[in-house]
Parts: structure tokens; sequence; C-alpha cells
């Protein structure tokens, strides 16, 4: 018996060094190829829970330039790591840590795919091709962590694929399209170029119907045989690389670029939804209407009246959409989120204070809901916040997250990022994504 044991010993004992040995080959092999970053270290990494497991590695496309893009992932720990278009990396969220980069998500019905996934953001947009130094970066740092954490080629996978919208005045139901964000990595060509063998060919949860079509391009991009017919841009070739290695390496902390609103013109079977998806009623999408009105998103009520040759702008600095709905005069509640109106995980905050939920509604008092009543559709309510139950104990993983309001007493909701939480006082509610 001690004979074995001494064996099985002397074998952990070499196989122990044959491992680290390994890893410091490896770690060898990463430093003499990737360039990392950490310039742009975020300052919520300490903040953020530990993440019980990874299954999914999200990639993203960051739909603005490198300097308002890091500067803003860094602000608010939303990715683990930022690919700019020189190849660098930059380290934003420790990796062991949860980032807020999914939002609304769902696949295979598991939810707020935060909770067990790594986000990595390309300095980029969805409709356009990313670098050859880009391409190149990302397939090896994907792959690092793929043997890190044992992710399947399938499971690493665009934004695009996971993002979800809840009902809204042009979905009804739950949708899968809310996003386009990295759209492009779900399709043969590129994935070629990441070293990825496997994709999936179907969506799990609109097959299951937990959520509906609500982009039917979006739809046939993710899961066509081949997408060179279907992607809006063409992938760089070798050709590329003489100009690529002439251009300048990018400096240690990347410049602010001037931003270039994005966006496109309202027109019949072109909404507003079409052209910002869940940023149409955000602070920073702008409406310039025909007259020359300037509106933005957050300040129309009556989405109705919006006439076609309305220019849409989306500012690339911006802070995203905001989840919260409000009625207008004289709106019904399902004018805005559809069957949605009454279900257990919409709230209503009233504009006199107080909230409902949906589902303790009866069809009376659901018409009777005032004008600046706010809707959110999908949340679970936390609460109420007292000396001994902190935030951070109610909701552990998303008390801070972009898309987390709180309530607090006698004052209009806000989101996370507007609340002081060194001073949440007692009696403050918390609606977060569950």
């Amino acid at each position: 018996m001690v004979e074995v044991l001494r064996k099985r010993v002397g074998w952990w004992r070499s196989a122990r060094w044959g491992l680290l040995a390994v890893a410091v080959l490896c770690a060898g092999l990463l430093r003499a190829t990737l360039s990392f970053s950490n310039a742009y270290a975020s300052p919520r990494t300490n903040e953020r829970a530990v993440r019980k497991r990874t299954d999914y590695i999200i990639l993203h496309t960051t739909e603005a330039e490198a300097g308002s893009a890091l500067r803003k992932l860094s602000r608010n720990g939303e990715a683990h790591y930022c690919v700019d278009r020189s190849g660098r990396v930059y380290r934003i969220v420790n990796r062991t840590r949860v980032a807020y980069h999914c939002g609304t998500s769902m696949w295979m019905g598991t939810r707020n795919l935060d909770e067990c996934s790594i986000g990595i953001e390309v300095v980029g947009y969805h409709d356009r091709a990313l670098t050859l130094a880009q391409y190149k970066a990302l397939r090896e740092l994907v792959t690092l962590l793929q043997k890190l954490y044992g992710v399947k080629d399938a499971n690493v996978m665009p934004h695009a694929q996971v993002a979800y919208g809840t009902p809204n005045r042009w979905h009804p139901k739950n949708h899968r399209g809310r996003k386009r964000c990295g759209m492009g990595y779900a399709t043969p060509e590129v994935r070629d170029l990441l070293g990825l063998k496997e994709r999936w060919l179907v969506d799990p949860d609109v097959k299951a119907r937990r959520l509906v079509v609500g982009d039917d391009f979006l739809a046939k991009l993710l899961y066509a045989k081949r997408g060179a017919g279907l992607l809006p841009y063409k992938l760089p070739t070798a050709k590329a690389k003489t100009a690529q290695a002439k251009s300048a390496p990018a400096p240690k902390a990347a410049p602010a670029e001037a931003e270039q609103p994005r966006g496109g013109v309202i027109a019949k079977g072109r909404s507003a939804w079409d052209i910002a998806r869940d940023a149409y009623n955000a602070a920073s999408t702008l409406y310039i209407f025909p007259d020359g009105r300037r509106l933005t998103g957050d300040k129309i009520r009556d989405w109705e009246s919006i006439v076609a040759g309305t220019r849409v702008e989306l500012s690339d600095a911006g802070d995203g959409a905001s989840a919260v709905q409000s009625l207008g005069t004289g709106q019904h509640p399902r004018q805005l989120v559809g069957d949605a109106a009454t279900a257990a995980d919409t709230w209503y905050i009233r504009p006199t204070g107080g909230r409902v939920q949906g589902s303790a509604l009866t069809a009376a008092q659901l018409a009777a809901l005032p004008a600046e009543t706010k809707i959110l559709v999908g949340y679970a309510q936390g609460g109420p916040v007292t000396s001994k139950r902190l935030p951070s104990q109610i909701c552990p993983t998303r008390w801070d997250a972009p898309d987390t309001y709180y309530l607090l007493p006698g004052r209009p909701l806000r989101p996370a990022s507007q609340v002081d939480m060194r001073r949440v006082p007692a009696g403050t509610y918390i609606f977060y994504r569950d």
C-alpha cells in the first residue's frame, strides 16, 4: 500500500512539473505573440463578483473608435479585453470576475450570460471588416481562453447571437435581434480566420419558442451555410499586410478620436428601431425632423408621429440605451410593451411615486396609468435597502450594472451610474435583470 502511494505521489510530482513546464512555455509564447496593456484597467474590477463558471466567450464590436470605446469600457467595467486596430490587447476587467458586456441575453434558456462568460470587445463596427492584426490577435486570445476554460468552438459567439430584446412597440414578444454587434463572427468565413471549426446552425431559444425572430436578416446571416453573400463587407486579404505593416503601432493610451455620428433615415418599412435598435429612446440618439426640429430619443413620447424623412444619428460616445420606457399622454401600456404589460417581471413606477407589478394590475387599472409612468420589462425587484442589507447583498452580480435602476424614497427612478453607492438611503428598491 505504501509503495502504491509512493508511486502515485511520484507520478503527481512528475505531472505537476510537466504541467508547470507547459504553462511556462505557453506563457512565453503568448508574451512573444500578443501585446497586452493595462492602460485601461477598470477601477470597477475589485467590486465585481468572482465568476462561478465560464461556459461562453462572447465577441463584440465596439461600434466606436478606440478612444471613446476604451474609456467607456474602463469606466463601466464592460468587458474583460479590448483589441485595438493594431492588434494590441487591453485588459479591462480581471478575467476571473464578472464584466457587464452582454446586457439582456439568453442562450439555451440561460439568461444573464455576463455571469458565465468572458467578453472581448474589438475596435470596429458590425458592418465593417476588422484589420488582419485584429483577426490574428483575436484568434490567439480566444485560443488561450478556450484552453484555460474548456470552452468549445461553437460557444465562442458574437453578441448578436445571444442578445435578445424584451417586448416593445415594434415587437410584442421577447425577440432575438436586439443587437447586430459582431454579427460577422458567426459566419464560416470569419470563423475560419479565427480557427473556430464548429458553429451553431440553429437558434435553440427560437426553436424552443422562448424567443421569436426580430431580425430576419440577422437570423439568416448567423445560421447561413456560407456568409460571403450576406456580409456587408469583404474580408481583408494578404495584400493588406504591407500597408498594415507600415502603420505606426498604437500608443500606450489610445487618443481621443473625432466621433462621427452613424444612423439612417426613417422611411416606409424602416422604423426608428430598425436603425437604432435598443438605443432608439436613448439620450445619445438624435432625431432630426424634416422641419428642422431636433429631439433626443429620451424626449420623444409620440413615436407614431415620427414622419418619413426623419434622420436618426447614433453617437459613438453614448452610454447606450435606456431600458426604461415612459407612457405618453393617452397611451396604453400594451402600445409600448405588448404582451409584457401584465407580466410578473414588468414593473410600473408612477410619476407621483410608488411601484406596482404588471401581474397585480386589473385591465382597468392598467388603462388608467397616468402619462410619464415609467415601465421596466424583464426585471426583478430587490429591497428594500437597510443598514444591514446593502445593494451588493441584494443583487450581488448586478447591483451596479448599467441596466440596473434604483428607486430612492421620494425621488425619481434613476440608473445605478447616477446613484452614490456610499449613501443609498434605507427604503430604496432596486430593479435588476434577473
